[in-house]
């Protein structure tokens, strides 16, 4: 994939990975390129997969939402993943999901208000999916999270 990119395109990356708010104007005026062609390579970019998209990060605790866990499903049955994940999107205190090897079948991250809340989104919610066990963790606080840096893969650094 890196060798698709071109040095217009990671300098670009690495304008936007630093600061995803900058002006496209300003993007292409400290790459000496138009607008239009920073518009064009933003597209470019999205069609690729290696931007996908841009977002505002809402503080779940600003809004409410006071406890943030992560937990190990295991399924009864195994083969019902894409069934298991179907119900887990609707599930909107479920932010993430992953499929993992070890000890779990699936690793899901969950915010909820307090620990009653998180309780009854692991009995109402979680178990009627048909796990045979979960196991959580709850976070305390997260002390850093992070895009993975793109100036590594662009210069080639380690």
């Amino acid at each position: 994939m890196t060798n698709q990119l071109d040095a217009l395109d990671k300098q670009i990356l690495k304008l936007i990975a630093a600061d995803a708010r900058i002006a496209f104007l300003e993007v292409a005026r400290l790459c000496g390129v138009s607008g239009a062609a920073i518009h064009q390579r933003i597209q470019k970019l999205t069609a690729m997969g290696v931007l996908k998209g841009s977002q505002f990060i809402i503080d779940p605790e600003k809004i409410g939402y006071e406890t943030c866990a992560y937990i190990g499903l295991n399924l009864k049955n195994p083969e019902t993943f894409d069934t298991v994940v179907e119900e887990l999107l609707k599930i909107p205190e479920v932010v993430e999901c992953h499929y993992t090897t070890g000890d779990f079948d699936m690793f899901i991250k969950i915010y909820a208000k307090n620990n009653h809340h998180m309780l009854d989104i692991i009995h109402d919610k979680l178990q009627p999916l048909g796990l045979a066990r979960s196991e959580s963790i709850i976070s305390f606080h997260s002390a850093f999270v992070r895009q993975l840096p793109v100036t590594q893969f662009i210069d080639g650094e380690k």
